[in-house]
């Protein structure tokens, strides 16, 4: 047998170098596919969403923030993290731990003390009402007298004292122990109703923490809500039907409405939170913060017009 005489290979072993080889391919493209994808999310994470929707906005607000709930992606931001004055927004966390702490028939009686924040809102010392409906009553009509009952009544029962200051001061803890439970780094609360005190608001936040408190509370407690989205209400208590007129002054001008609060103080300047769902599953949030008295409605209407647009573009 001539010695440089070339080898037969067995089939098996080309078979196996061929799948030993293909395996390598594979693996080389799978990683490749993975980079790439990766790649993509990180640039789409940095960039944002794609859209034109937006484009072209005239608002008065410091700080927005748009987020599209079903799709999990924030749509729109302008200093979105940035700490401000919450003004009345900070109500919604009032109205959040107040259901957390007591169930909602439990009564609230009205004590001439608790009516002497700004604002007189109509409601009348020693009248009981359900929690529910001051709870709906105050959010509708941002009532600080509304929010200062609640806050001091149940803070004194959960706390056996009858001191409802100490009361009060126990349940704006409450709120604040509640927003780091949420992880809202952004947000803490001075007082229940957001009202300034001399150079400091009664609560800070930011945009995007107050959007994730919507989603929050839609998602979890959306009866505490669900008073806001009518222009009026007829709330009544063992005294009296009061009848509610909302603070925003646009509700109807916002299809598919299912939440809105708004939020004004001097130092807050225009505030204003809604979540709209026009079509079912749908729901959008928008929150304002820093804008004017009025702008604040301009500011959303804007807002609300480019999220339709979004809506309808054709997505990839």
């Amino acid at each position: 047998m001539n010695p440089h005489e070339n080898k037969k290979i067995s089939p098996f072993l080309l078979a196996f170098n061929a799948i030993f080889v293909m395996l390598i391919i594979g693996m080389f493209f799978l990683i490749k596919d993975s980079t790439v994808k990766q790649a993509k999310l990180a640039a789409e994470e940095k960039k944002g969403v794609v859209t034109t929707a937006f484009d072209n906005l005239n608002l008065e607000a410091k700080a927005v923030y748009v987020f599209d709930v079903a799709q999990n992606i924030v749509v729109y931001k302008k200093n979105e993290s940035a700490q401000l004055p919450l003004a009345s927004l900070t109500k919604l966390m009032m109205a959040l731990t107040a259901v957390d702490l007591l169930p909602k028939n439990s009564k609230i009686t009205i004590r001439k003390e608790f009516l002497t924040a700004e604002g007189d809102s109509g409601l009348l010392a020693n009248e009981s009402w359900t929690l529910k409906n001051l709870l709906d009553y105050s959010l509708v009509v941002s009532s600080n007298d509304g929010a200062r009952s609640v806050a001091s009544v149940i803070g004194a029962t959960l706390s056996n004292k009858a001191n409802y200051d100490i009361g009060r001061r126990d349940f704006i803890v409450k709120m604040n122990e509640k927003a780091k439970l949420l992880g809202l780094t952004q947000t803490y609360f001075i007082n229940e109703s957001g009202l300034d005190e001399g150079q400091t608001s009664g609560g800070y936040g930011s945009a995007e923490n107050a959007g994730k408190l919507m989603q929050y509370m839609l998602t979890n407690k959306p009866d505490i809500l669900e008073a806001t989205k009518y222009s009026t209400e007829t709330i009544s208590s063992s005294a009296k039907a009061h009848i509610a007129v909302n603070t925003n002054i646009d509700v109807n001008k916002i299809p598919g409405l299912i939440a809105s609060k708004t939020g004004y103080t001097d130092l807050a300047g225009g505030n204003l939170a809604i979540a709209f769902d026009t079509s079912i599953g749908r729901p959008i949030i928008i929150v304002i913060l820093g804008s004017t008295e009025e702008g604040r409605f301009t500011d959303v209407n804007q807002l609300v017009s480019a999220s339709l647009k979004y809506i309808k573009e054709p997505k990839l």
